[in-house]
């Protein structure tokens, strides 16, 4: 099967497949008018033929009423359109489940980017030692955050998980069953979920998913690359955000931080078990069997103690184990010891916190607790702090110490919360190890006292020597050109270099993707994080500090997502590379991670990427001062293009009223608000990325993950040095990512939905302004690639998106004409409330098999 190109593998396994077990499901009766599943390909058909007469929505749905429905009353329209969402929704899961079975059949999993590959590799350019040292010191580390972009409930979740399996086997009974149920199993949450409750759902990959795809990857290179020899590198750790994320959002308290980390440790502690049962029932020998008693016993009390008390440590843990296998080594000809190693392995990798629960909060709620503790402690400094200079405030930052109660703080400020926090992270440690929670990330980090200000919280809480990593987070672009400077400031400092030489003389520094684009368009934050990456690197190798890099990457291109792994392998010596650190998030959880094949494919490929920029590539992989100079003039002329787009009077306007944005608070997919700020005026600084990138996704229009580059790529071709950026496209590996990226955000786009809007007296001009710079990327990049069409060198990939985006169209053409009959209905005043609920409800409804079809649109 693998001999044949991709695209038809694709076409075999995924397309073929589905549009079988779809004539199925779309046959199925879920509800008492059975012509819902017949009528819906007849509304797929008008939509299709609709946009291609340049129809707008609404004329497209009535076109299909009168022809097929004999006119109904709007109440019976409305009811089918629902039904049509509610279906459509659950093409989306069966099309998921089918492409997750096909995956090892689709993807080469022994091919390009995998361990068998650059071990491989690495063999045949005479490297292998060259690559055992480097496994010695490179990690990667995936962080799952709770960001809502997931719309399947946990109870969807695990029919895809079953329809998986059934696919695999084409067991066309359970298929059919399982069919059944996802259509009588609901997908809309009528509550918000707490943020212990996005914990929960997303613990579930690590339990089923992380747990053995990592440990399959760990085995792999212990025996053939280090040859069964045991090598003290975990190479993947594991990062988690939900329950430990306070940065805007007001659910996240202690107590939740406390049960997200005894969850993460109970079930660490329940996987053991049962890895502990399966050995058990192999491991009968003499003396053997009666430690692996002592160890089920001792796991089993400790996975279900309601107080949380450990009845066997980890130390003694090992200790057994180590046991067992010399006595099977010595006494039992080494039956089973892979077993015992793997489990021995496990331990390594995951200890008694599976994950590390990073905790986060934005450095301006750092300055009203300072506030807080200031008014309460009137003597802690010589001053009043906002009186001091920058030199003052980070000496008095620096002295800082003491043993706050947190409970002396009234409770709705923001000190009681911050400084219990960090004694949680006191209690984290002592029940789940270091790791359990060790790292303090500084959202909005501007200026040396963004991260001594939680460093001297950590002092005030009695931590004299606080075993925890403290992490800024640059986001925008001025945070992104002074993070150097900022960073030199404190290396400078001896108290915080004392801080960092017991951390191992490393420090990590968050760059975020999401807010970058937000802030100043595609190319200029991919450019200004790939410069504050080298100059952190330079000033931080001066100072003898490791700096790693921790990526805030979200599912798109607009917000750091694509094929990352390809950024990862053009870095060149210029960028520290001893760690890939992400955050991943959404779908792309679910669709890159979702099952053990495609979770191991993905993290390969990762780690990888890392092996490949640091052994395998060329020393002077990077940018020569012509290519640097190229790809600088093209990121200003993009920001400036970008700029005066965003400070356009309609754009704010037009996204209020044109798009979904208002409506994304209402799905109930995530704890934590659209808005950093209550405010009920918009406002784009407070506006969270999610909600921002996501509408313009909805909208087909994904504007944040190309507007400027046609502008800029065109001032090239203008001014006759279009060879200038050809050259770029040829010699950067890094400019070919940002830019095959693109041409994904271009790909999903679908202008003929929204084409009406170029006729709306408020905004058509402004339609028109996103459409010429969208027609001028795709010419563009077209001529700077050479392709004939977009995602030319990426055909399977580029089918599997025709394919979602054509199962959503329905789902797209009703969502627009709904939200033309809410604004209809707006106008009309009073008289239109309970239908304009209903209207509002069917938009909001929209969103979800949107989101899930695409994958990464947020």
């Amino acid at each position: 099967m693998h001999r044949e190109p991709k695209l038809e593998r694709f076409n075999e396994s995924v397309l073929a497949k589905y549009q079988v077990y779809n004539s199925i499901f779309l046959t199925l009766p879920f509800d008492d008018i059975k012509k819902t599943g017949a009528l819906l390909p007849l509304f797929q058909d008008i939509c299709e033929a609709g946009f291609k007469e340049n129809k707008n929505p609404s004329e497209i749905i009535e076109t299909f009423f009168s022809k097929y429905q004999d006119d109904p009353e709007e109440k019976g329209k409305i009811e089918l359109l629902f039904r049509f969402i509610q279906y459509i929704e659950r093409q989306v899961v069966l099309f998921d489940a089918i492409e997750d079975a096909s995956f090892p059949i689709v993807n080469n999993m022994d091919g390009r980017g995998t361990l068998r590959n650059i071990k491989e590799e690495a063999e045949a350019k005479n490297k292998t030692e060259e690559l055992k040292q480097y496994l010695q010191r490179f990690k990667v580390r995936p962080t799952l955050t709770a960001h809502p972009t997931q719309f399947y409930p946990g109870a969807v979740l695990g029919i895809i998980t079953d329809l998986d399996k059934a696919v695999q086997k084409n067991d066309l009974s359970a298929i059919k069953k399982l069919l059944a149920q996802l259509g009588k199993t609901p997908f809309f949450k009528k509550e918000k979920p707490t943020p212990y409750d996005e914990a929960v759902s997303l613990i579930w990959y690590f339990e089923n998913v992380f747990y053995q795809s990592i440990s399959q990857m760990y085995n792999y290179l212990q025996q053939n690359v280090f040859e069964g020899e045991d090598f003290d590198n975990q190479v993947i750790n594991l990062g988690f955000w939900p329950g430990g994320d306070r940065d805007g959002n007001p659910f996240v308290t202690t107590e939740i931080t406390l049960k997200v980390a005894q969850r993460l440790r109970s079930t660490i502690l329940l996987n053991y078990y049962r890895d502990v049962r399966r050995l058990k029932r192999r491991l009968t020998f003499n003396e053997v069997d009666k430690l692996m008693d002592e160890i089920e016993k001792g796991l089993y009390e400790s996975a279900i103690s309601r107080t949380g008390e450990i009845k066997i440590s980890l130390e003694e843990f090992r200790s057994k184990l180590l046991k067992i296998k010399k006595i099977i080594s010595d006494k039992h000809q080494s039956l089973f010891i892979d077993d015992v190693n793997d489990l021995l392995n496990k331990l390594s990798l995951f200890g008694y916190h599976f994950a590390t629960l990073d905790i986060r909060q934005d450095s301006g709620i750092h300055k009203n607790v300072l506030e807080e503790i200031e008014k309460q402690n009137p003597d802690l400094f010589d001053k009043k702090y906002d009186e001091m200079s920058d030199e003052e405030q980070i000496q008095a930052l620096l002295k800082a110490e003491g043993k706050l109660n947190p409970d002396s703080f009234d409770d709705d400020g923001m000190a009681k919360a911050t400084l219990s926090s960090i004694y949680a992270m006191q209690s984290i440690q002592k029940s789940n190890g270091e790791n359990g929670a060790n790292r303090y990330i500084i959202s909005h980090s501007e200026v040396p006292q963004s991260i001594l200000e939680p460093l001297a919280f950590l002092r005030l809480c009695g931590w004299d020597k606080p075993t925890v990593d403290i992490i800024p987070l640059f986001e925008t672009v001025p945070d992104l050109k002074a993070s150097p400077e900022v960073m030199d400031t404190l290396y400078k400092n001896p108290v915080y270099r004392e801080h960092l030489k017991r951390r191992g003389n490393k420090q990590t520094i968050m760059l975020g993707f999401s807010d970058g684009t937000k802030d100043g368009g595609y190319l200029m934050a991919n450019w200004s994080i790939y410069k504050a990456k080298e100059m952190l690197t330079e000033v931080s190798r001066k100072h003898g500090i490791k700096v790693i890099f921790f990526d805030g990457r979200g599912g798109p291109p607009a917000r750091g997502g694509g094929k990352t792994h390809q950024f990862y392998a053009s870095l060149g010596p210029g960028i520290e590379n001893e760690e890939i650190q992400l955050t991943v998030q959404g779908q792309t959880i679910s669709s890159n991670f979702g099952t053990r094949d495609s979770c191991r494919y993905n993290l390969e490929q990762l780690l990888s990427s890392g092996v490949s920029n640091a052994i395998f590539a060329d020393e002077n992989n990077g940018l020569s001062g012509d290519d640097r100079e190229t790809m600088n003039n093209l990121a200003e002329i993009s920001y400036d293009t970008y700029t005066q787009f965003k400070e356009h009077p309609k754009f704010l306007p037009y996204l209020e009223k044109m798009s979904t944005l208002r409506y994304y608070s209402k799905t109930n997919i995530g704890s934590r608000p659209s808005k950093r700020n209550k405010s009920a005026k918009l406002n784009l600084t407070d506006l969270r990325a999610i909600p921002f990138v996501g509408s313009w996704s909805q909208l087909k229009q994904n504007v944040p993950g190309f507007f400027g580059v046609g502008t800029a790529l065109e001032k090239y071709e203008k001014d006759g040095e279009f060879d200038k950026v050809k050259n770029l496209y040829k010699n950067s590996v890094f400019f070919k990512t940002l830019l095959e990226n693109s041409m994904m955000s271009l790909t999903k786009s679908f202008f003929s939905l929204t084409a009406y809007m170029k006729d709306d007296k408020e905004f058509g001009d402004f339609w028109e302004l996103i459409y010429e710079e969208y027609q001028r990327t795709h010419r563009m990049l077209l001529k700077v690639t050479d392709y004939k069409e977009l995602m030319e060198n990426q055909p399977a990939g580029k089918a599997s998106i025709q394919a979602r985006e054509r199962i959503v169209l329905p789902l797209l053409t009703i969502q627009q004409h709904a939200l033309r009959r809410v604004q209809e209905l707006q106008e009309q005043g009073k008289d239109a409330g309970e239908l304009l609920e209903i209207y509002e409800k069917m938009v909001t409804r929209s969103l979800y098999g949107n989101i899930n079809a695409s994958r990464n649109s947020a």
